[in-house]
């Protein structure tokens, strides 16, 4: 008999996980993760994916101190992992050094101090939710942004993010289960929906509720990857132990679990595993039971399971952007899918490589610049295709597009939400509800 989509896999065999350091032998040294890196095509203070991973890696020894601190310009976008022939784990080594070099003490005590906070958003979504416009008028007001630049080294017009008034934990204690739910699902929902954009979980409970699902938000906490990217392995180690224990049971109860933030789903599905080398029969049967929103909609359709009568209808053209690490899910483009089924939208796919943020990258003063140039054809994109707002499935990319071209960027799921006849918020009410 066929496993039902929804349910959990839990009788699955798993290969040994190999270190990603020694996959750097695959390295036949064509050159094409150079030619696909989009930080070296802006700037040299990165040397490319090649010299600082599978070259310079051959030189790195167990340790010893890190031969060279360029790898700390590698924004971990994957781009070249996705481009490598020979499977070399560009990216993860180059992440891996930088933990190397966090634990090394070689950052300055500003950089440290600044790199702590970015990588914490859950801690500063507790502190800053509750208290949101003075938390927001502080993080956005020009005093403020000047003593951020000047105290901590934020880039002075970095695409931070704004506190939301309502928690979106507090609105989901406010529904009672759909009466005509006849399966559950587990979401992650992540640091942004819960602090940030709590319209995005909305929207996903409200596409779940109407195909069927009682949908259950149990207790998480921060995936984990801001820490991985900013080098703080021990404590990126505790936020994904914590998960994989919170979640772990419902697993084995056959419920999967299912994100909107496709940085957040990858962390739970590789890039702790690999990172941290935690790969316990836990932690790989959450990994092989999660998936993005988006993916898991698209494995309904291909069943008949998702709903698609009566939608109504978005007759706009929009441009969208497939995440860095979206594309690192390989999974083909279930957020195109998806979209194609809303009647009279037209979605415009960028070609661009990257919006050049790569999570908390972008936030940094000495990276604002790089950030900005590697995004250049993503906005030159945006403009042209100029529909009233544009498409993204990361928060940190949507941030980063409404910084650099002034418009609004939403969340696919918050198209399907509305077609399911539900009532959009935020700058989606503002171009959608006059057609309505």
């Amino acid at each position: 008999m066929m496993r039902n989509v929804w349910e959990a896999n839990t009788t699955i065999e798993f290969e040994k996980a190999e270190p990603v350091e020694l996959t750097l032998d695959h390295c036949i040294k064509c050159n094409i993760c150079v030619t696909a890196c989009p930080v070296t095509a802006v700037t040299d203070l990165f040397p490319g994916p090649k010299y600082e991973a599978p070259q310079a890696g051959r030189f790195r020894q167990n340790k010893q101190p890190t031969p060279d601190y360029s790898v700390d310009y590698c924004s971990g976008c994957r781009a070249c992992n996705m481009a490598c022939p020979t499977g070399v784990k560009i990216a993860e080594i180059n992440a891996r050094v930088r933990g190397d070099i966090v634990q090394e003490g070689k950052q300055s005590a500003r950089n440290k101090l600044r790199n702590n906070l970015i990588a914490r958003p859950e801690l500063l979504g507790k502190f800053g939710q509750p208290v949101a416009p003075l938390a927001n008028f502080l993080l956005h007001g020009g005093v403020g942004r000047f003593f951020a630049n000047k105290l901590f080294g934020f880039a002075s017009k970095a695409p931070l993010p704004i506190f939301s008034r309502e928690k979106f934990s507090n609105w989901l204690k406010q529904r009672s289960a759909p009466a005509n739910a006849t399966r559950k699902i587990v979401y992650f929902r992540g640091c942004s929906t819960e602090y940030f954009e709590p319209r995005v979980g909305k929207a996903a409970v409200q596409v779940l509720e109407a195909n069927g699902f009682e949908v259950l938000v149990p207790e998480q906490n921060c995936c984990g990857l801001p820490l991985l990217s900013n080098g703080e392995f021990d404590a990126a180690r505790d936020y994904h132990e914590g998960n994989v224990t919170k979640l772990i049971d419902y697993v084995k109860q056959g419920y999967v679990i299912v994100g909107t933030s496709t940085s957040c789903t990858l962390t739970l599905k590789e890039e702790a595993p690999e990172l941290l080398d935690y790969f316990t029969d836990d932690a790989r049967l959450l990994a092989a039971n999660t998936y993005d929103l988006n993916e898991f909609l698209t494995m309904l359709l291909d069943d008949g399971e998702l709903k698609t009568d009566g939608l109504r209808p978005i007759p706009m053209r929009l441009a969208y952007h497939m995440p860095c690490q979206f594309k690192a899910h390989r999974v083909g483009r279930p957020s195109v899918e998806i979209m194609d089924l809303i009647p009279e939208l037209e979605i415009v796919e960028s070609q661009a490589t990257c919006c050049g943020v790569a999570g908390t990258y972008g936030y940094k003063e000495e990276k604002y610049q790089v950030a900005m140039d590697v995004g250049r054809p993503l906005f030159e994109f945006i403009h042209e295709v100029n529909g009233p707002i544009n498409v993204c499935d990361s928060e940190t990319c949507r941030w980063q597009i409404t910084a650099a071209t002034g418009q609004a960027s939403v969340h696919p799921i918050e198209l399907l939400s509305y077609a399911y006849g539900y009532p959009p918020e935020g700058e989606l009410a503002k171009v959608l509800l006059p057609l309505s």
